[in-house]
C-alpha cells in the first residue's frame, strides 16, 4: 500500500495545501470527504476562529483531516493548545525547526509532518522524528525556499538523503505532475494552487479569477531579504521589486509591507495593492471546480499518463 495513503488512512495520496487565506473548513472537509487529506491553513487564524474551523471541520467530514502549522505565527503556542484541545490528529508544520514541537505532538499520538525546501532541513526532519515530509520546490505559491531548487529537482536530493516517507510539492496540478513526482521518489502530492481555484476555497472571487487569467511568467519570487514569496505581478509587487532593485533594506522593505497585505490581496480582493500569492502551476490552471472534482480530474489524469507511458517505448 503506498505509505502516505496509509499514513494517513486516505484513499488517494493527495494533500491540500493548507493555505492562509484560502484554506478554511469548507475546503479541507470537501477535499477530505473526495478521499484527499484536507488541511486547515492555521496562518491566517486567531485561535479561537482556529477551534471553530476545526469544529466545523469535524462536522463536515468523518474522514481524517489535519492542520497546517506555520512555525513564524506569532501565536503559535495558543494554536498548539488548541490542536490538542480539539483533538486533531495530523499537523503539518512549516516555515521553521521541525524539532520545535514534533517530539510534544507525538506524544499526543498525534502524525507530524514538516515542509521543507533543501536537504538540510530533510535531515534534521529525520532527527526530529516526524512521520513524513514534505519537499516544496521553487515553482510553490506563497512562502518559499531561499534556494530557488526546483521540485524535479529537490524530490530526488530529498529522496538520497531519507527514507522517511515523501509528499513532493510546487508545480503539481495535474495528474501527469503527480506521476512525474512519484517517478522521481515521491510517494505523494501536496497541492496549493489549484484548490485556491475551487468552489469551496474562502480565497476571494477576484483572486480567484486573476488566477485563472494566469500565464506563464505572471508570477516571480520577491521578498527575499525576509521570506520568499512567490505572488502574481500586480501594483504591489512592482513597488517591492523596485525596492529591492534599489538595494533596499529590510526595514525599508516592512515598511511598504504594512499589515494585511496577504489579506487585503487573496481574502479581500484588493488586486492592486494586495499580496497576491500563488505557484507557477496558476498558467495552467483555467477552469474554477469543487474541490471534490478536482481531486477526481488529477487521479484520472494520473491513470491514463502512468497507461501511455506503460506503453511507451523510447528504443528499438
Amino acid at each position: 500500500m503506498n505509505r502516505i495513503a496509509s499514513l494517513f488512512q486516505i484513499h488517494y495520496p493527495i494533500v491540500q495545501a493548507g493555505m492562509i487565506w484560502c484554506s478554511g473548513w469548507e475546503l479541507a472537509s470537501a477535499v477530505s470527504n473526495a478521499g484527499g487529506l484536507g488541511l486547515i491553513g492555521s496562518g491566517s487564524m486567531y485561535p479561537e476562529i482556529l477551534r471553530l474551523h476545526i469544529r466545523k471541520c469535524k462536522a463536515a467530514t468523518n474522514k481524517p483531516f489535519g492542520v497546517n502549522l506555520p512555525l513564524i505565527y506569532p501565536q503559535v503556542d495558543d494554536h498548539v493548545q488548541v490542536i490538542i484541545d480539539e483533538g486533531v490528529k495530523i499537523v503539518f508544520t512549516s516555515a521553521g525547526n521541525p524539532a520545535k514541537y514534533t517530539s510534544f505532538f507525538k506524544e499526543k499520538g498525534i502524525t507530524v509532518v514538516h515542509v521543507i525546501a533543501n536537504t538540510k532541513f530533510a535531515r534534521k526532519c529525520e532527527e526530529a522524528g516526524v512521520d513524513a515530509i514534505v519537499a516544496e520546490g521553487f515553482e510553490a505559491g506563497g512562502h518559499n525556499g531561499i534556494e530557488e531548487t526546483t521540485t524535479m529537482t529537490l524530490i530526488p536530493m530529498v529522496r538520497r538523503v531519507t527514507g522517511l516517507p515523501l509528499i513532493a510539492a510546487g508545480g503539481i496540478g495535474t495528474g501527469s505532475a503527480m506521476l512525474a513526482a512519484f517517478a522521481l521518489g515521491a510517494e505523494g502530492v501536496q497541492i496549493g494552487s489549484r484548490f485556491v481555484a475551487s468552489v469551496e476555497s474562502s480565497a476571494h472571487p477576484d483572486f480567484k479569477r486573476k488566477v485563472l487569467e494566469a500565464k506563464d511568467g505572471d508570477t516571480s519570487l520577491t521578498l527575499k531579504k525576509i521570506i520568499p514569496v512567490r505572488l502574481i505581478r500586480n501594483k504591489f509587487f512592482q513597488e517591492v521589486k523596485a525596492l529591492e532593485d534599489k538595494g533596499a533594506s529590510r526595514e525599508e522593505i516592512y515598511d511598504l509591507l504594512g499589515h494585511g497585505r496577504a489579506k487585503k490581496g487573496m481574502f479581500e480582493g484588493d488586486l492592486d495593492e494586495g499580496e497576491l500569492e500563488i505557484g507557477q502551476v496558476s498558467g495552467l490552471i483555467h477552469e474554477l471546480m469543487p474541490a471534490g472534482r478536482i481531486v477526481e480530474e488529477i487521479i484520472a489524469e494520473f491513470e491514463t499518463a502512468r497507461q501511455e507511458l506503460s506503453n511507451l517505448e523510447i528504443w528499438k
